[in-house]
């Protein structure tokens, strides 16, 4: 029997890499988007490009059984930035899809497509959906909530802050969390499943009733790290101020942008329960305080924390 093989763009990223362990672990054969040299694994098969190289799309996809698109861009200097790498992005994708005759794709949302109107990265998001949407493909779309895991830089600072006894949250509000090996899980599970998940819009999480405070969750973290943490809820204004100093310091790595305060301030970024996959299909199986202590640990072995 052939194995099954998938095409994948963000294998390189965080949830990227994830997935791509799992898969490589149910004998899969992948085909990975990337744009600078990787070192050679047995079972990937590495294609240079960009999701912008009409070429590089089609060979990725030449032999795949089934697309899941990963990629997409969390930051930009402007809207335009933030149109090309996920709405842009993900019309190439879909059309290449259309050239080669593949017809399953997973598409990788987030939360934020719910309100395209309080940030740039959103309504790029909402707009990729639509794209995909508009495809006549056998279509699903992922909508993930914040995701944590070991290896990921991007909620780090909370980690780091909480290491200090203090952590600054965005005002009142609540959101939900998912662990990364649990949404790589579903996103495997989906990719091969013909069923009732196709044209499918499902948003995910770790399944704790009406989600997380931020003041919550911040101490979450504190007890991760072993701290007793005080959690102060940031003012919209000063997490702007913020946001400029994170700019004028880490330049394009900043994790806190202007952008990103548009929708951290919003009071409602919970996964509706109603939109889950059906309990059949996935369950996360990583409990949130396992979750999180395994990140610290993985932090600590790489000198981040």
């Amino acid at each position: 029997m052939t194995p099954f093989r998938l095409a994948v763009t963000g294998a390189t990223g965080f949830l990227g890499a994830a997935t791509l362990d799992l898969a490589l672990g149910a004998k899969m054969k992948i085909n990975a988007l990337t744009r600078s040299p990787q070192f050679p694994r047995k079972g990937v098969t590495w294609t240079p490009g960009a999701l912008s190289d009409r070429d590089s799309l089609e060979r990725l996809m030449a032999d795949a059984d089934a697309v899941l698109h990963i990629a997409g861009v969390v930051n930009a200097p402007d809207r335009k930035g933030f149109a090309e790498g996920n709405a842009t992005g993900t019309m190439n994708v879909v059309d290449a899809m259309r050239r080669t005759g593949v017809r399953r794709i997973v598409h990788v949302s987030s939360l934020a497509a719910r309100e395209p109107q309080l940030s740039s990265y959103g309504w790029s998001k909402e707009l990729a959906e639509r794209h995909v949407m508009a495809s006549a493909l056998d279509w699903t779309i992922v909508r993930p909530p914040a995701i944590y895991g070991p290896g990921d830089k991007d909620i780090l600072d909370l980690f780091r802050m909480a290491s200090k006894g203090v952590v600054m949250l965005p005002p009142g509000g609540r959101l939900s969390v998912i662990e990364v090996s649990d949404l790589a899980r579903l996103l495997l599970t989906l990719i091969e499943d013909r069923g009732d998940s196709l044209a499918q819009i499902y948003e995910v999480d770790d399944q704790t009733p009406g989600g997380w405070s931020h003041a919550d969750f911040g101490r979450a973290i504190g007890m991760s790290v072993g701290r007793a943490v005080r959690t102060i809820a940031t003012p919209r204004w000063l997490m702007n101020v913020s946001a400029v100093s994170d700019r004028m310091i880490r330049g394009r790595k900043a994790r806190l942008t202007q952008d990103r305060v548009g929708y951290y301030c919003h009071p409602d970024w919970v996964s509706r329960p109603e939109m889950a996959p059906p309990a059949e299909l996935w369950q996360p199986q990583v409990a949130t305080m396992d979750g999180l202590k395994s990140t610290v640990a993985a932090y600590r072995a790489k000198g981040w924390l």
